[in-house]
């Protein structure tokens, strides 16, 4: 569903995932690294260079083996656990799996991410999901984030300065801030359609 900075752990950030067609969300921290890689993902960001998650799909690829699935099958400490089952047509193959990887693999490959109905129990949480955010609880969530979230200033810039900026972010790997600075194009591209 996205990414927000955890205020669980210093350092870290929140993935929340989002159960297809229903309520259920589920928030699993997870590092920088995995969180950028995951969020240039989202946001249909193409690196200049490939990132760890996007040689590792390449090379499985090039030898004729696909990603059936992510299985998140324990939560322990505060940790989930996590396995990805590979097929190359013939036989199967299951290995253990950081979350935030296999969840970054998956997201690169279209295979499907599932887990238990007892994680779904014991970490989910139901958000209405039809109820976004709305302009008031916008101003009140937190501006000085440390992931270094682009400022408001930036929804003011004309969309050929917000493309230049995306390119200088991609530029300098900061893939990041591209991921934010796509979005804010995006959604002047559709605000400026609904006003044509």
């Amino acid at each position: 569903m996205g990414i927000s900075y955890s205020t669980v752990q210093s350092g870290a950030n929140a993935l929340i995932m989002a159960q297809v067609d229903g309520p259920i969300r589920i928030p699993i921290v997870i590092g920088n690294a995995e969180a950028q890689s995951i969020a240039i993902k989202m946001e249909g960001i193409t690196p200049t260079r490939p990132l760890t998650h996007d040689l590792f799909v390449s090379f499985t690829h090039a030898f004729g083996v696909t990603l059936k699935e992510v299985m998140i099958y324990r939560f322990e400490n505060g940790v989930f656990y996590s396995e990805l089952t590979f097929t190359d047509g013939n036989r199967e193959v299951k290995l253990d799996s950081r979350t935030s990887d296999a969840i970054g693999i998956a997201l690169r490959t279209g295979a499907p991410i599932f887990t238990t109905q007892e994680i779904l129990e014991e970490t989910g949480f139901v958000m209405d999901i039809e109820t976004p955010y709305s302009e008031d609880e916008k101003e009140e969530l937190p501006q000085d984030n440390p992931r270094g979230n682009i400022q408001p200033k930036l929804e003011n810039y004309t969309l050929e300065e917000l493309e230049r900026t995306l390119q200088e972010a991609i530029d300098r790997e900061d893939y990041e801030q591209a991921a934010q600075v796509q979005s804010i194009i995006e959604k002047k591209k559709q605000d400026k359609d609904n006003q044509d």
